[in-house]
């Protein structure tokens, strides 16, 4: 096949006018290597995704801590809190922590 025979063919006459080159060469410097290419976008919409489930989780976090917060409002509360998480105590007072065997870590016996 010669390239006279080429040239006559209706797809080289497409694929050769100079609009269809323009338009390719704008479409994959759009997709590929411009600023804000369809790459660029793609990362950035899987980042959004990511924030959002973040701020979703925040949110719930902020949530639970809220109601801990109302229920620290009492002095009561506060007071259990107090002594279950941060192990505090009132003077001239002595706390005994009770471990079961079943909670105790065993050493490996080779």
């Amino acid at each position: 096949m010669a390239f006279k025979d080429i040239k006559q063919k209706k797809w080289f006459k497409i694929m050769t006018n100079m609009y269809v080159l323009v338009l390719s060469v704008f479409v994959v410097w759009m997709l590929f290597f411009d600023t804000n290419s369809l790459l660029i976008h793609l990362e950035l919409r899987k980042e959004i995704k990511k924030l959002e489930k973040t701020q979703d989780f925040l949110k719930e976090e902020i949530a639970k801590d809220k109601i801990i917060i109302e229920k620290l409002s009492d002095e009561d509360e506060l007071e259990r809190f107090a002594r279950e998480e941060y192990y505090l105590k009132k003077k001239n007072e002595e706390i005994y922590l009770i471990e079961y065997e079943d909670s105790l870590k065993q050493k490996d016996k080779d």
